[in-house]
């Protein structure tokens, strides 16, 4: 049997691989034609997607979104209820007493309607880390404070300051009187203080200071100043020690109240004392006789009065007297560390609410002589406006 040549084989092939190797075509109806072509499906879903762990994880970061997003409309609303103003209507005046928790100060706060969201209010200033930092005391808020301000205020300590005046030359006792009359100064005052030994000035003070502090203020002072004026002083001077000036300087506070007088009141003084002369200052009869209220008694001094045995009193010593006879200002001691340079001895009150200095005796009786005419003229002039009659007021209709 013979095999089929290759010729043969090419002249037998099927018509059917023909037509695989050139498809027929289906052309497509009209219909068809316009049809959309058909979607493909979706590739298989991984079953990583599915795993628990995932659809876990997925949950948390959606929480967390949300969280953080509800948390940042939550701090931008109490940031804008922080600032904006509050429901204050007008000035008003809040203690926080000594010892108070933030809660216990925003409660304070909003029930003096300072701020109207205690709970913001605590909040915001644990952000600002500044709980530990708000200070006590009497605050006055404007109205319309926001409360943002409000806590800037109490953290700096900005609170309301009084302040009471202590003049100058007035005794331990008056000072003393004055202190514990304050009605916003706290606690008693169980002794008064050696005379001499307070610096008289105005002092600031915030409700919740005690009286005592207040003293011990004035001591302070009282004692730095008198160490700089000592310090500061002439190297003449007939005074051996900062007490001793003190002294001096006490007369020269109760003997004139004008400023360009100290120093030339001072230098009478300091000449009397170099001379080995009495001082023969007229208050310190009055203190030697009444101590601390000297200057609440009458100041004319009676003949009986100036001859009376008194340890103060200076027509009588030789010196000094043993003590301060009031509480001094700087001023004073400054005019005594550094006296007038004059020859002057002698001084009396010229009518005119200061002196008239001299150098001579028989000047100084002059001087003398004319104020004594000008308060009899004073007298005639204050009887004749006490007998005068008295204009009678017209009538209206």
């Amino acid at each position: 049997m013979q095999e089929p040549t290759n010729g043969d084989d090419k002249q037998e092939q099927p018509a059917a691989s023909v037509n695989n190797a050139m498809p027929r075509l289906n052309p497509k109806s009209p219909r068809q034609a316009i049809q959309p072509d058909p979607v493909p499906e979706p590739p298989s879903r991984s079953r990583h997607v599915r795993n628990p762990v995932v659809v876990f994880i997925n949950f948390l970061m959606t929480i967390t979104v949300l969280g953080v997003l509800i948390v940042g409309g939550v701090i931008y609303w109490g940031k804008q209820e922080f600032e904006k103003n509050g429901p204050l209507d007008k000035t008003t005046t809040v203690i926080i007493p000594n010892g108070s928790n933030l809660a216990g100060i925003a409660g304070i706060l909003e029930r003096g309607n300072v701020i109207d969201n205690s709970w913001i209010f605590q909040g915001a200033v644990q952000v600002y880390r500044n709980q530990s930092k708000l200070k006590a005391g009497e605050y006055q808020f404007e109205a319309g404070v926001p409360m943002r301000t409000v806590m800037d205020e109490i953290v700096s300590g900005k609170a309301v300051y009084h302040s009471v005046t202590l003049p100058e030359g007035w005794t331990s006792l008056q000072i003393v009187e004055r202190v514990k009359a304050d009605p916003i100064l706290i606690g008693d005052l169980n002794e008064v203080p050696a005379e001499g030994t307070l610096m008289p000035e105005t002092y600031t003070f915030t409700r919740g200071t005690s009286r005592s502090d207040i003293i011990q203020r004035m001591k302070d002072a009282h004692t730095k100043v008198l160490a700089e004026s000592w310090e500061n002083r002439r190297d003449d001077l007939p005074v051996k020690t900062p007490e001793e000036m003190l002294v001096l300087a006490s007369l020269v506070e109760k003997e004139t109240g004008k400023a360009d007088e100290r120093s030339r009141v001072a230098s009478v003084f300091v000449n009397r004392l170099n001379k080995g002369m009495r001082l023969q200052s007229d208050p310190t009869i009055l203190y030697g006789l009444y101590g601390g209220a000297a200057w609440t008694k009458p100041r004319t001094i009676l003949r009986s009065e100036l001859q009376k045995p008194n340890s103060y009193n200076t027509y009588q010593i030789p010196a000094l007297p043993p003590g301060p006879i009031a509480n001094v200002g700087r001023a004073a001691l400054e005019a005594v560390a550094n006296p007038s340079l004059t020859s002057d001895l002698y001084f009396v009150a010229d009518g005119t609410g200061g002196h008239a200095f001299a150098k001579t005796y028989e000047d100084h009786k002059r001087n003398v002589q004319r104020w004594r005419d000008v308060e009899k003229n004073r007298v005639k002039a204050q009887e004749t406006a006490e007998d005068a009659p008295t204009e009678e007021a017209p009538k209206t209709e």
